[in-house]
Protein backbone atom coordinates (compact mmCIF):
# COMPACT_ATOMS: atom_id res chain seq x y z
CA UNK A 1 0.00 0.00 0.00
CA UNK A 2 1.32 3.27 -0.84
CA UNK A 3 0.48 6.74 0.18
CA UNK A 4 0.53 9.53 -2.29
CA UNK A 5 0.84 13.36 -1.95
CA UNK A 6 -2.23 15.70 -2.03
CA UNK A 7 -2.14 18.53 -3.31
CA UNK A 8 -0.82 20.60 -0.58
CA UNK A 9 1.84 17.82 -0.72
CA UNK A 10 1.27 15.92 2.27
CA UNK A 11 1.00 12.30 2.67
CA UNK A 12 -2.79 11.33 2.10
CA UNK A 13 -4.40 8.47 3.54
CA UNK A 14 -7.54 8.80 2.36
CA UNK A 15 -5.90 8.39 -1.21
CA UNK A 16 -4.07 5.03 -0.56
CA UNK A 17 -4.21 2.78 -3.44
CA UNK A 18 -1.99 -0.05 -4.67
CA UNK A 19 1.03 0.81 -6.52
CA UNK A 20 3.04 -1.94 -8.38
CA UNK A 21 6.22 -0.25 -9.45
CA UNK A 22 4.25 2.18 -11.04
CA UNK A 23 5.46 4.96 -13.51
CA UNK A 24 3.36 7.82 -14.31
CA UNK A 25 4.69 10.57 -16.86
CA UNK A 26 4.05 14.23 -15.73
CA UNK A 27 4.34 16.63 -18.57
CA UNK A 28 3.14 19.65 -16.96
CA UNK A 29 4.48 21.98 -14.59
CA UNK A 30 1.17 22.31 -12.32
CA UNK A 31 0.86 18.79 -12.03
CA UNK A 32 -0.44 17.95 -8.39
CA UNK A 33 1.57 14.97 -8.43
CA UNK A 34 4.53 17.50 -8.00
CA UNK A 35 3.60 19.48 -5.10
CA UNK A 36 5.35 17.94 -2.34
CA UNK A 37 8.58 18.08 -4.55
CA UNK A 38 7.80 21.80 -4.39
CA UNK A 39 9.20 21.77 -1.17
CA UNK A 40 12.69 19.47 -1.81
CA UNK A 41 14.66 22.87 -0.53
CA UNK A 42 12.48 23.78 2.06
CA UNK A 43 14.00 21.52 5.92
CA UNK A 44 11.34 22.80 7.83
CA UNK A 45 8.33 22.19 5.36
CA UNK A 46 9.99 18.48 4.97
CA UNK A 47 10.39 17.96 8.82
CA UNK A 48 6.61 19.48 9.37
CA UNK A 49 5.25 16.58 6.89
CA UNK A 50 7.95 13.66 8.28
CA UNK A 51 9.83 13.36 4.87
CA UNK A 52 13.10 13.26 3.49
CA UNK A 53 14.71 14.12 0.26
CA UNK A 54 17.10 11.85 -1.48
CA UNK A 55 19.10 12.70 -4.88
CA UNK A 56 21.02 11.36 -7.12
CA UNK A 57 21.52 7.57 -8.82
CA UNK A 58 23.67 6.16 -6.67
CA UNK A 59 22.64 7.62 -3.57
CA UNK A 60 18.65 7.18 -4.40
CA UNK A 61 19.65 3.24 -5.01
CA UNK A 62 21.12 3.57 -1.66
CA UNK A 63 17.69 4.60 0.10
CA UNK A 64 15.73 1.96 -1.96
CA UNK A 65 18.22 -1.04 -0.56
CA UNK A 66 17.06 0.32 2.81
CA UNK A 67 14.12 -1.86 4.26
CA UNK A 68 13.68 0.85 7.64
CA UNK A 69 12.36 3.58 4.92
CA UNK A 70 8.95 3.83 3.29
CA UNK A 71 9.35 5.68 -0.50
CA UNK A 72 6.53 7.33 -1.02
CA UNK A 73 7.83 8.16 -4.90
CA UNK A 74 10.66 9.01 -7.38
CA UNK A 75 10.87 11.80 -9.54
CA UNK A 76 13.55 10.85 -12.27
CA UNK A 77 14.14 12.26 -16.05
CA UNK A 78 13.96 9.69 -18.50
CA UNK A 79 17.32 8.59 -19.28
CA UNK A 80 18.04 8.41 -14.96
CA UNK A 81 14.17 5.78 -15.05
CA UNK A 82 15.94 3.42 -17.93
CA UNK A 83 18.91 3.08 -14.80
CA UNK A 84 17.27 3.21 -11.82
CA UNK A 85 14.31 0.85 -13.15
CA UNK A 86 15.64 -2.52 -11.78
CA UNK A 87 15.90 -1.33 -8.30
CA UNK A 88 12.71 -0.14 -7.77
CA UNK A 89 10.37 -2.62 -5.92
CA UNK A 90 7.15 -2.61 -5.49
CA UNK A 91 5.09 -0.10 -3.80
CA UNK A 92 7.26 2.60 -5.44
CA UNK A 93 5.72 5.20 -7.72
CA UNK A 94 7.77 6.45 -10.33
CA UNK A 95 7.07 9.88 -11.60
CA UNK A 96 8.70 10.42 -15.49
CA UNK A 97 9.54 13.90 -16.32
CA UNK A 98 12.07 16.42 -18.29
CA UNK A 99 14.90 17.56 -16.97
CA UNK A 100 13.99 21.21 -17.75
CA UNK A 101 10.50 20.29 -15.58
CA UNK A 102 12.24 18.51 -12.46
CA UNK A 103 14.71 21.75 -12.52
CA UNK A 104 11.65 24.26 -12.74
CA UNK A 105 9.69 22.51 -9.96
CA UNK A 106 12.53 22.28 -7.56
CA UNK A 107 13.57 25.35 -7.66
CA UNK A 108 17.41 24.94 -8.34
CA UNK A 109 19.46 23.46 -11.23
CA UNK A 110 19.37 19.74 -10.69
CA UNK A 111 21.70 17.42 -12.95
CA UNK A 112 21.86 14.47 -11.14
CA UNK A 113 18.01 13.12 -12.72
CA UNK A 114 16.83 11.39 -9.81
CA UNK A 115 14.90 12.72 -6.45
CA UNK A 116 13.34 10.22 -3.84
CA UNK A 117 11.02 11.59 -1.13
CA UNK A 118 10.46 9.02 1.90
CA UNK A 119 9.04 9.49 5.31
CA UNK A 120 11.22 9.72 7.73
CA UNK A 121 12.08 6.78 9.97
CA UNK A 122 11.23 7.68 14.42
CA UNK A 123 13.81 9.75 16.11
CA UNK A 124 16.09 7.16 17.45
CA UNK A 125 17.94 6.78 21.32
CA UNK A 126 20.92 5.50 22.56
CA UNK A 127 19.68 1.80 22.04
CA UNK A 128 20.43 2.26 17.93
CA UNK A 129 23.99 2.34 18.61
CA UNK A 130 24.29 0.60 21.80
CA UNK A 131 26.04 -2.55 19.74
CA UNK A 132 28.61 -0.61 18.15
CA UNK A 133 32.76 -0.64 19.46
CA UNK A 134 33.55 2.50 17.66
CA UNK A 135 31.40 5.83 17.98
CA UNK A 136 31.65 9.27 16.61
CA UNK A 137 30.08 11.84 18.83
CA UNK A 138 29.49 15.42 17.84
CA UNK A 139 28.45 18.61 19.49
CA UNK A 140 27.74 21.60 18.12
CA UNK A 141 28.56 20.27 14.38
CA UNK A 142 25.65 22.41 12.37
CA UNK A 143 27.14 22.99 9.11
CA UNK A 144 25.27 19.53 6.93
CA UNK A 145 28.51 19.43 4.49
CA UNK A 146 30.65 18.77 7.62
CA UNK A 147 27.62 16.34 9.04
CA UNK A 148 27.51 14.23 5.32
CA UNK A 149 31.07 14.44 5.13
CA UNK A 150 31.76 12.79 8.93
CA UNK A 151 29.31 10.53 8.30
CA UNK A 152 30.62 9.19 4.84
CA UNK A 153 33.96 8.67 6.70
CA UNK A 154 32.77 7.40 9.42
CA UNK A 155 30.71 3.96 7.33
CA UNK A 156 33.91 3.69 5.53
CA UNK A 157 36.66 3.77 8.12
CA UNK A 158 34.58 0.66 10.42
CA UNK A 159 32.79 3.26 12.59
CA UNK A 160 29.57 1.80 13.91
CA UNK A 161 27.80 4.51 14.74
CA UNK A 162 27.46 8.12 15.24
CA UNK A 163 25.89 10.17 18.21
CA UNK A 164 25.19 13.49 17.96
CA UNK A 165 24.36 16.52 20.36
CA UNK A 166 20.78 18.25 20.17
CA UNK A 167 22.74 21.42 17.93
CA UNK A 168 24.15 19.27 15.42
CA UNK A 169 23.03 19.22 11.76
CA UNK A 170 19.89 17.43 11.02
CA UNK A 171 21.75 13.71 9.09
CA UNK A 172 18.20 13.45 7.06
CA UNK A 173 18.60 16.92 5.76
CA UNK A 174 19.01 16.93 1.55
CA UNK A 175 22.72 18.27 1.70
CA UNK A 176 23.64 15.93 4.20
CA UNK A 177 22.64 12.70 2.75
CA UNK A 178 23.90 13.82 -0.67
CA UNK A 179 27.15 15.08 0.58
CA UNK A 180 27.32 11.36 2.87
CA UNK A 181 26.96 9.50 -0.26
CA UNK A 182 24.05 7.76 1.65
CA UNK A 183 25.80 6.71 4.59
CA UNK A 184 23.31 8.70 7.06
CA UNK A 185 20.80 6.02 5.40
CA UNK A 186 22.39 3.46 6.75
CA UNK A 187 24.66 3.86 9.21
CA UNK A 188 22.62 4.12 13.00
CA UNK A 189 22.43 7.47 14.78
CA UNK A 190 21.02 8.79 17.89
CA UNK A 191 20.28 12.12 19.42
CA UNK A 192 21.79 12.47 23.27
CA UNK A 193 19.76 14.07 25.63
CA UNK A 194 20.46 16.22 27.74
CA UNK A 195 23.82 16.98 26.92
CA UNK A 196 26.37 16.50 27.82
CA UNK A 197 25.05 14.77 30.88
CA UNK A 198 23.90 11.73 28.38
CA UNK A 199 27.84 10.93 27.98
CA UNK A 200 27.76 9.54 31.14
CA UNK A 201 24.98 6.74 29.00
CA UNK A 202 28.11 5.66 26.92
CA UNK A 203 30.73 5.07 29.83
CA UNK A 204 28.72 3.09 31.44
CA UNK A 205 28.00 1.09 28.54
CA UNK A 206 32.05 0.69 28.85
CA UNK A 207 33.15 3.17 26.10
CA UNK A 208 36.22 5.51 26.58
CA UNK A 209 35.53 8.84 25.40
CA UNK A 210 38.14 10.40 23.71
CA UNK A 211 38.02 14.11 23.12
CA UNK A 212 39.68 15.51 19.55
CA UNK A 213 41.14 19.22 20.45
CA UNK A 214 44.24 20.65 19.36
CA UNK A 215 44.73 21.19 23.28
CA UNK A 216 45.30 17.07 24.00
CA UNK A 217 47.39 15.73 26.19
CA UNK A 218 48.34 12.98 24.30
CA UNK A 219 48.83 12.47 20.19
CA UNK A 220 46.42 10.33 18.63
CA UNK A 221 48.24 7.32 18.46
CA UNK A 222 47.69 6.50 22.22
CA UNK A 223 44.00 5.75 20.90
CA UNK A 224 42.94 2.29 22.54
CA UNK A 225 43.49 -0.57 20.20
CA UNK A 226 39.75 -1.29 18.94
CA UNK A 227 40.99 -3.79 16.06
CA UNK A 228 41.79 -6.21 19.05
CA UNK A 229 38.53 -6.15 20.16
CA UNK A 230 39.53 -5.23 23.71
CA UNK A 231 38.08 -1.19 24.36
CA UNK A 232 35.17 0.65 22.92
CA UNK A 233 35.66 3.92 22.13
CA UNK A 234 33.66 7.22 21.33
CA UNK A 235 35.64 9.84 19.43
CA UNK A 236 34.69 13.06 20.39
CA UNK A 237 34.67 16.19 18.46
CA UNK A 238 33.15 19.71 17.93
CA UNK A 239 33.20 22.51 15.32
CA UNK A 240 35.34 24.44 13.99
CA UNK A 241 36.09 27.43 15.72
CA UNK A 242 34.40 27.04 19.06
CA UNK A 243 35.71 23.02 19.39
CA UNK A 244 34.03 20.95 22.48
CA UNK A 245 32.61 22.90 25.78
CA UNK A 246 33.87 22.30 28.68
CA UNK A 247 30.88 20.37 29.79
CA UNK A 248 31.67 17.97 27.45
CA UNK A 249 35.77 17.73 28.12
CA UNK A 250 34.84 17.11 31.45
CA UNK A 251 33.30 13.94 30.53
CA UNK A 252 36.58 12.67 28.19
CA UNK A 253 38.48 10.02 29.55
CA UNK A 254 41.45 11.09 27.63
CA UNK A 255 41.84 14.06 25.43
CA UNK A 256 44.00 13.43 22.00
CA UNK A 257 45.59 15.99 19.34
CA UNK A 258 46.89 15.48 15.63
CA UNK A 259 50.22 16.89 14.68
CA UNK A 260 49.93 19.22 12.17
CA UNK A 261 52.16 22.34 11.25
CA UNK A 262 52.51 25.11 13.70
CA UNK A 263 51.30 27.37 10.85
CA UNK A 264 48.28 26.01 10.73
CA UNK A 265 45.61 26.35 13.55
CA UNK A 266 43.25 23.38 13.15
CA UNK A 267 42.21 20.98 10.65
CA UNK A 268 38.55 20.60 9.57
CA UNK A 269 36.59 18.41 11.58
CA UNK A 270 36.12 15.95 9.09
CA UNK A 271 39.35 15.51 8.16
CA UNK A 272 39.91 15.15 11.99
CA UNK A 273 37.81 12.79 12.74
CA UNK A 274 39.12 10.57 9.66
CA UNK A 275 42.05 10.86 10.43
CA UNK A 276 41.04 9.58 14.27
CA UNK A 277 39.51 6.56 12.59
CA UNK A 278 42.41 5.33 10.40
CA UNK A 279 44.41 5.22 13.38
CA UNK A 280 41.78 3.20 15.52
CA UNK A 281 41.45 0.94 12.71
CA UNK A 282 44.25 1.06 10.50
Amino acid sequence: MSSTPTASGAPSDATTTTIERVSERVDRLDDPRLDAYRHVGDPAWLLAHGLLVAEGRLVVERLLRQPRYRVVSVLVTPTAYESLQPHLADGVQALIATPAIVAQVTGFNFHRGCLALAERPPRAGVAAIAAARTLVVLEGVGNPDNVGGIFRSAAALSAQGIALDPTCGDPFYRKAIRTSMGATLSLPFATLEPWPAALRELKRAGFTIAALTPSGTAMVDALPDVASGSARVALLAGAEGPGLTAGALAHADLTVRIPIDPASDSLNVVVAVSIALQRLHG
